[in-house]
């Protein structure tokens, strides 16, 4: 566009008979001009199409990106669902017995207690199990009462329910009690 804003205006000049006319002068620039307008549009023509090419690829790689979250999301405790299932199945087990004698009961809780911690594991989520004596460690243990001891204050005298911890995540803190 520009290049035709810098065209030379030609004047009919009457008493000159070997002047170009007008006609000759616009019509031999116009073939440069037009295939470079022709060139421009093409690339014009051919840019675009990369363009749209390339949001195209654009939208699908960010739709399967989120199909994908979703579907993280929606199955985010496939494994640790199909780790608890034999755990719900040896319970289901214990309550079809007729007559379950004492040791019998106790022997299939254990058992079932094993395939619980076993599922526990593969999942990463850690017992907070601490010990009579430890230091109170706030970020992982919560003090329900302080009571009387003959030990260092702030120590645990006694744990009344684990915690858990998910991988580095603490998951619910270990209630205790501790020493005044």
């Amino acid at each position: 566009m520009q290049d035709q804003e810098k065209q030379p205006i030609v004047t009919p000049q009457t008493d000159d008979s070997t002047a170009p006319a007008p006609e000759q002068e616009i019509s031999g620039a116009e073939p440069s001009l037009e295939s470079r307008l022709v060139e421009a549009e093409t690339r014009a023509a051919e840019m675009h199409d990369a363009f749209l090419r390339a949001k195209a690829d654009t939208e699908n790689f960010r739709r399967r990106a989120q199909e994908d979250i979703a579907r993280a999301h929606k199955f985010a405790i496939e494994g640790f669902a199909e780790a608890l299932v034999p755990v719900m199945d040896s319970l289901d087990m214990a309550l079809r017995v007729e007559s379950p004698s004492v040791e019998s009961l106790k022997e299939g809780v254990e058992m079932t207690l094993k395939q619980l911690s076993s599922a526990f594991e593969r999942n990463r989520l850690i017992e907070v199990a601490p010990q009579p004596g430890e230091k109170l460690d706030p970020m992982k243990h919560q003090a329900i009462s302080m009571v009387p001891a003959d030990q260092e204050a702030n120590t645990i005298v006694s744990v009344l329910q684990k915690g858990y911890m998910i991988a580095d995540r603490l998951l619910r803190p270990a209630l205790v009690t501790v020493a005044q």
